[in-house]
């Protein structure tokens, strides 16, 4: 039976905030190496043994040229085609698996396996991944719903358990129990039990069995994933699920609508390195330290330090004295909080919500199909942005209403339409777009291109931009 990877890429990471934005989330991120998480995933299952189709990708709709690009970069061999799903907003795993489950379905036109990853993990050990992979397909072939039980290292109170028999010495074994994040002494008598297994959230069934199950035990979510698909639109590389449609998918995790209740449910013991890198503190635990414990990233100079994290984006960062603390710099915030405490940068996001602060959404750099623009300084009236445009890539053909815009090459060579006219622009030379002025940039060499921006007008919003044409099909759209 052949194996369908399912790479679910819809998460927020608010708890890794201010790198992780909720439209730039962790997944997208390089944490723990030079490819981000959901690269690291697509990479893992290119050792996968065995008939590996290509994957499926969930991921949000605002998040898809994001994903797109990121696939593009790390797509080889076997998994070089997935195919992306989009969902119009999250609605949890269980909706999410079904939609794959039933593409998957259809399109093989029998059943298959489905691995179904979070693309925001990390594994240390790929090569023990795909072992424990290899030796739950039987089972999940047999029509058993597998889950990966990561071997526990230490009481965690941050992780759900499973509850096995006696021993977790390998093999599949039955589930007897699926329990809560427990408090500290729990998870030691957990740990020492030699009988429970951290809940990774990984899981390998079949199409078939999966849907069967969730509509016996969530008819009301296979039913309205089934709509959902129905009413999806293919364009541009992209399954978008409808708006409405999907709504009506009742918000649930795969555990709690279908695992927790089955009779089928079994689990492979897991030992690969395996964080879910839920906070900065864990993070911490995954990085490479130095003598003193530290994992230091970017520019930093730290003394008299031990057992910290600190990262550094866009600048000189100075510790001193520190001892178990998180340290993190972006261009428009920081984040100073002692190990401890990672759990509360959640409250922290919520506190910067009920404020209506920006920052838990955008960084000051903001990523675009066609490259990316850093809001570099602003007052009343006037705006100056940094823009970067990939090679190859074209901004729509665009005007604004309410501001006037002067752009300067400061590298490669930029095509430039305003109204009638169409001329390239080199490093040095400039020009102005009047307010109301049709306008583009593309890109046409392979080179990336930069332009310093000045806007000039009495509204800055992005809202007021209003398309005529776009590569990327985002007519009526200000994203």
């Amino acid at each position: 039976m052949n194996l369908v990877p399912v790479i679910l890429c819809g998460g927020s990471g608010t708890r890794l905030w201010p790198l992780s934005r909720a439209l730039y989330p962790k997944q997208l991120l390089a944490l723990v190496g030079s490819r981000s998480l959901l690269q690291d995933t697509v990479a893992r299952v290119a050792l996968l043994p065995g008939a590996v189709q290509a994957p499926l990708v969930v991921c949000n709709e605002a998040h898809r040229f994001l994903v797109a690009g990121q696939l593009r970069e790390a797509a080889s061999g076997k998994v070089s085609e997935p195919a992306l799903i989009l969902e119009p907003e999250g609605r949890n795993t269980a909706p999410a698996a079904a939609i794959a489950a039933l593409v998957a379905r259809r399109r093989a036109g029998a059943d298959v396996l489905l691995l179904v990853l979070p693309a925001d993990h990390v594994l240390r050990d790929p090569a023990a991944f795909a072992a424990a992979v290899t030796l739950a397909r039987p089972a999940a072939a047999a029509g058993q719903l597998v889950t990966f039980g990561v071997v526990p290292t230490h009481p965690e109170t941050g992780y759900g358990y499973l509850r096995t028999e006696a021993s977790i010495d390998g093999g599949v074994q039955p589930v007897r129990e699926f329990v809560e994040k427990p408090d500290y002494e729990t998870a030691r008598r957990y740990v020492a039990s030699g009988a429970f297994l951290w809940n990774s959230g990984m899981f390998l069934f079949s199409a078939d069995a999966y849907l069967r199950e969730l509509q016996v035990h969530a008819p009301d979510i296979a039913a309205a994933a089934v709509r959902a698909l129905d009413a999806a639109q293919g364009e541009g590389g992209f399954l978008a699920l409808q708006r409405e449609s999907f709504q009506q998918c009742r918000k649930e995790s795969i555990d709690y609508a279908v695992m927790e209740k089955t009779r089928h449910a079994a689990v492979v013991p897991l030992s690969a390195g395996w964080s879910d890198v839920g906070s900065w503190a864990s993070l911490l635990d995954v990085s490479s330290r130095d003598d003193h414990g530290n994992a230091l990233t970017g520019d930093v100079v730290a003394v008299d330090c031990t057992n910290s994290y600190v990262r550094a984006e866009s600048r000189l960062v100075t510790v001193a004295g520190l001892d178990g603390c998180i340290v993190v710099e972006t261009k428009d915030a920081v984040l100073v909080m002692p190990k401890g405490s990672a759990q509360d940068v959640k409250k922290i996001v919520e506190e910067l919500e009920r404020r209506g602060r920006p920052e838990t959404r955008l960084g000051r750099e903001v990523f675009r199909p066609w490259g990316s623009y850093d809001s570099l300084d602003g007052d009343a009236g006037f705006q100056v942005k940094r823009l970067t445009v990939l090679p190859g890539a074209v901004l729509s053909l665009q005007l604004h209403h309410r501001r006037a815009e002067h752009w300067i090459v400061v590298s490669g060579t930029a095509r430039i339409t305003r109204d009638s006219e169409v001329f390239d622009l080199g490093v040095g030379e400039h020009t102005f777009i009047p307010l109301g002025t049709k306008h583009r940039i593309e890109n046409p060499g392979s080179d990336i291109v930069r332009i310093i921006e000045v806007q000039v007008g009495d509204y800055l919003g992005e809202d007021d931009i209003v398309r005529f044409e776009d590569r990327y099909g985002r007519q009526g759209r200000t994203d």
